[in-house]
Parts: structure tokens; sequence; C-alpha cells
């Protein structure tokens, strides 16, 4: 069974991925498959559209932890082929049919996307906070957000798809036996336009899209390194175990108030 499938209507492509036993899950053979497919996409002369969605009950639930535990290292093995979807490289529009669970990377899939469609009852998660050291800092429409609902999002609290449909996140909510009817509709919209203004406005518009500002980057950087690194492995561990995570938190207590600044990192 491919841990990715696809299937065509026409223009539109359909991107399934498919480790439904693991919620879809990214291991090192579905980046790789998935890096394949978008680069099948991108070169075709025949299809102009894409949707991307998940099998089972979650659209992705984002890095998969028994791999990373495996190797010792957080954050998933990267496919050594260029994934022109995750680089942005991408010229054709993309459309989100979020059918469950999106965490994490899962989450990260669908910010990459040009429009996004969810089931009724889907569940998104902003991850980074849970597993790394730092939450929130490299998604740009959080800028857009009011402080409160930015906080809440970076610090890894679960939001529902109709919260995300009334703050502007999604462009529809659908019943789940119509997700992907809804998805095509919008996706068959889109190739009634000339091809060159869905290509030209779609590349003018992910140039809006905001970015943290170098300096910001630098800080990110920076924060990456504040605090005791084994927290990232604990942190899987834990989950993998089902179990409350013992973090440590700093090597030193005093690094506690050791947090680098914007000023600190200019230059």
């Amino acid at each position: 069974m491919a841990v990715v499938e696809t299937e065509r209507h026409g223009q539109i492509l359909v991107v399934r991925m498919n480790r439904p036993e693991r919620l879809n899950a990214l291991n090192l053979e579905m980046r790789t498959r998935l890096a394949e497919t978008w680069t099948e996409f991108r070169r075709s002369n025949e299809l102009e559209v894409a949707i991307f969605t998940g099998a089972g009950r979650a659209f992705c639930a984002g890095e998969d932890m028994k791999e990373s535990l495996q190797r010792g290292q957080p954050g998933g093995t990267r496919p050594e082929i260029e994934d022109p979807f995750m680089t942005g490289a991408l010229e054709k529009p993309v459309i989100a049919a979020v059918n469950g669970y999106a965490m994490g990377g899962g989450f990260m899939l669908v910010e990459r996307t040009d429009l996004r469609v969810a089931a009724k009852g889907a569940v998104f998660e902003v991850s980074e906070a849970k597993r790394w050291l730092l939450g929130g800092y490299n998604h740009g429409h959080i800028a857009n957000l009011p402080y409160p609902i930015a906080m809440e999002m970076a610090l890894g609290f679960r939001f529902t798809a109709e919260r995300f449909y009334e703050i502007g996140f999604l462009n529809r909510l659908a019943e789940p036996d119509n997700l992907m009817g809804s998805a095509l509709a919008m996706a068959e919209h889109l190739l009634t336009l000339p091809p060159a203004s869905r290509v030209n406005t779609v590349h003018m518009m992910r140039q809006m899209r905001p970015a943290p500002s170098s300096e910001q980057q630098r800080l990110a950087a920076a924060l990456h390194e504040h605090g005791a690194k084994s927290d990232l492995i604990e942190s899987r561990t834990a989950f993998a175990e089902k179990r409350t995570p013992n973090f440590k938190g700093w090597d030193k207590p005093e690094d506690r108030y050791r947090l680098p600044s914007i000023e600190s990192v200019k230059g």
C-alpha cells in the first residue's frame, strides 16, 4: 500500500497521505514520496491544481515520533530530493482538504497551502512549544492575529475547525462527507481563470504573506538554544510511552533569566 496516493480529476490532482494507522505521521518514506509527487505535479503540463488531504481520521499528525526516537534525534529525516511544495518553488495552487487532526508538522503543511477547506470537527494544533524550545515563531499568519489568540496558538492550545474558520484561517467548512466535493468545487473555479492569471495571482499573493524579519529569525535561532536540549527527546519519549514528561528545563537554573533579545542579536 502506497504511503501517498494520487488520483486525477481532469486537470486536478488529489494527493492523499496514506498512513491512517499512524495518523499520517511524516516518516522518511512519506516525506520522500511527497517530494516526488509534488515534483511530478510541478513538471506536468496537464495538471494545474492540487488538493492535499489525508486518509482516515487525520490529515497529518506531524513528525513521526517513533522514527525520531529510533534515530535518537528530533525533527525527522528529510528526503534527499527537494520538495517544491515545502521550499515554495511550486508555482501551481494547492488546496488543503483537512479531514481530521492537523498537528505540528501537519499544521505546517496546511499553512503552506493557498486555499483551505476543513471538515467540521477537525482539530488543529501548533505543536512546537510541546516538542521544541520555542513555539509559533515561523507561522507568518500569527502576525495578523490579535495578540491573545496568537499567544494561544503559539503555546500549543488546540483549535477546532469552527474556530479557525471564525478567525479567517480556513476558507470553507464542510460536512465530512462533502469535504472533497467542496475542495473540488474550489479547484474547478480556479480552472475557469486564464492560466497566466491563476499562476501570476497565486505568486503575487504568496509574496504578500507576512514572514519573520531577519532579526526575528536570529532571535528564534538563539531561543532554540535557550534550554535543556535533553527535553527535546524527553518530550517525544513521553509521548511514545503515553506518560507525563519529566522535563529538566535548563541545564543551570540561572539560565532561565538569560533570555536573548532582539537588541542582543542585531547586526
